[in-house]
């Protein structure tokens, strides 16, 4: 019998060959025309001339508050999610994992106007509180505040966390649990004293994914807040939109964005390693 096709040097170069043009069009050029475009167009002080600009400090700020926020949030209830979903049957968690799966196929202005029909002044839940004697003008102004961004947010990254903690916590071990619960342990203190040491990594790397997600987009905060909201996805729209055409300054913005979500991913991705390394 003759060797597979792919262990060969010509069908391993066939096989890698898609991913390589997808890789090199799709992201290194990209990601060098920006750099490019960074430190090369416009006298090349674009990063000087963000540093000096008072308006990147508070979108700095805001995008620190806002993802941390959204993914904190995300983090609690994708794991309460999860840890219920274990307990279900394959069959019902299948089903479920469908559903929840459901909000990553949309985009963030679908996301951002679906909560507008749903929370706006004229949504549908909007109008059943106003029978209810809830002013719907007071009310509906809180899907256009950085809380309701955050809760808009959410409704994409709790599904992330979801999938990346559901395997590990079918694969941990519950006799661990049940040893500590014949010791007279209650339920929150074996959930704090030995199952999150345990999925420790993962909800680390988790928190740090989703913290990325939120950092970078700009979709659904565009739809919900135009660019009222000081955030640097924002600020970067606004170097480039119909009132404004700073692409140098935009492309420094960018580096920003892109750098800060390397380094958290990185920082998961360390800690993880590290955890893995030091308890085998």
């Amino acid at each position: 019998m003759g060797k597979p096709f792919f262990s060969s040097p010509g069908g391993y170069l066939a096989l890698t060959l898609p991913g390589v043009f997808l890789l090199t069009g799709f992201f290194i050029l990209p990601l060098l025309v920006v750099l490019v475009t960074s430190f090369v167009e416009g006298g090349g002080d674009a990063f000087l001339r963000l540093l000096q600009d008072p308006l990147f400090y508070r979108g700095l700020w805001g995008s620190l508050v806002l993802s941390f926020s959204a993914s904190f949030v995300s983090l609690v209830s994708g794991f309460l999610i999860a840890l219920r979903m274990v307990k279900l049957s394959s069959r019902v968690r299948n089903s479920l994992m469908l559903l929840i799966s459901l909000p990553l196929t949309f985009s963030g202005m679908v996301v951002a106007y679906g909560f507008i029909l749903t929370f706006g002044r004229a949504g549908f839940f909007t109008i059943l509180l106003s029978y209810v004697g809830v002013d719907p003008v007071a009310f509906s102004r809180f899907i256009y505040s950085p809380v309701g961004l955050s809760f808009a947010y959410c409704y994409y990254l709790i599904p992330r966390v979801v999938f990346n903690l559901l395997p590990v916590l079918l694969n941990f071990d519950t006799r661990k649990l049940l040893a500590a619960e014949s010791f007279g342990a209650g339920k929150m203190r074996q959930i704090f004293e030995i199952l999150l040491p345990e999925i420790l990594p993962a909800i680390v790397s988790s928190f740090c994914l989703v913290f990325s997600v939120a950092f970078g987009a700009y979709g659904t905060a565009l739809a919900l807040t135009g660019t009222q909201l000081n955030i640097l996805p924002l600020l970067l729209y606004s170097k480039i939109s119909d009132v404004g055409s700073d692409f140098p300054l935009a492309a420094a913005l960018s580096v920003v964005l892109l750098s800060v979500g390397t380094l958290v991913m990185s920082a998961g991705e360390l800690f993880a390693t590290h955890r893995k390394e030091v308890h085998g």
